[in-house]
């Protein structure tokens, strides 16, 4: 087998990315969440350069005017599903038993808790039961209904109700329930990715993630390599933005295996995300959300 230190290990997925970027220094004012020990210089600037190039930006205005899940927009059956049941959602194994509805109008609305609306298109049922089918394994999810209904999710402006496709299961009471509306389309970022210098100590999110209820418990998936501590993903909170900066714990120099794992990494912020943008201090993009599976 081939080996190779775990620090190139990492750059195997950064790699794929275009570098650009960089800027003058500034101070890193954030805390770490989910490892041991504070970012590196490097990182720390990247961190905060992030966050001025955002807080109050017209992309940050583009992006709060839209709709971006930070939740689950597939949510399961209350209990959640039973004994093989699981293994035929993780392979997207489901079976129609009966005729998908027409949409009945052309829009749905999405409402904040917090007050505020935004209408948007509605998708149609058999994409998103196609999305929900893309296996013919050989024990299937039974779908005996399917009808437009609601259900709640975060989303960057908080908790909101939007419309769904309700899936009633064959053996379970309460429907699986999908997002029936597209999230809007992200804005340009006002800062490129960081630059190649920076990626033997910051690596890019690789998503999905997802936000708890309470607004201040984040999940995220990151990358590391099979001969360190796992991934540590440090937090950069300010008024307009939070900025989270995922890199290495305890990296051995020594030679390894040429692998690259995720991990998923909960950190905890010190007040609710509310309105403010979720950003990747790598790509500077807002992170990746959206339902998980398996």
């Amino acid at each position: 087998m081939r080996r190779t230190h775990a620090r190139s290990v990492r750059l195997v997925g950064v790699s794929l990315l275009v570098a650009v970027g960089g800027g003058a220094l500034a101070a890193y004012a954030g805390e770490q969440r989910g490892g041991t020990g504070g970012p590196s210089p490097g990182a720390a600037v990247r961190a905060r350069l992030v966050a001025e190039a955002w807080d109050g930006s017209r992309a940050a205005e583009v992006w709060r005017a839209g709709y971006h899940p930070s939740g689950e927009t597939v949510q399961l059956p209350e209990g959640a599903l039973r004994g093989t049941d699981k293994e035929a959602y993780a392979a997207r194994d489901f079976e129609l038993r009966g005729e998908l509805p027409d949409v009945p109008r052309e829009e749905g609305t999405v409402r904040w808790k917090g007050g505020g609306s935004l209408t948007l298109p509605l998708t149609d049922a058999r994409e998103a039961f196609a999305d929900l089918d893309r296996s013919d394994g050989r024990a299937p999810l039974t779908v005996t209904d399917v009808r437009l209904g609601e259900m709640s999710l975060a989303t960057d402006r908080g908790p909101a109700t939007v419309p769904a496709w309700l899936f009633t299961l064959d053996g379970y009471d309460t429907p699986l329930k999908q997002a029936a509306v597209s999230p809007s389309e992200p804005p340009r970022s006002p800062i490129g990715p960081a630059r190649d210098t920076l990626s033997d100590e910051l690596g890019p999110l690789p998503g999905p993630g997802r936000v708890a209820v309470d607004g201040r418990t984040v999940t995220v998936v990151a990358w590391h390599g099979g001969c360190d501590d796992g991934p540590a993903v440090h937090v950069l909170e300010t008024a307009g933005s939070v900025v989270l900066s995922a890199s290495v714990a305890g990296a051995d120099d020594g030679p390894c295996t040429a692998e690259l794992l995720a991990a998923e990494v909960t950190v905890r912020l010190d007040r609710p995300v509310g309105d403010r943008v979720l950003l990747d201090a790598f790509t500077g993009r807002p992170v990746a959300f959206g339902e998980r599976r398996g």
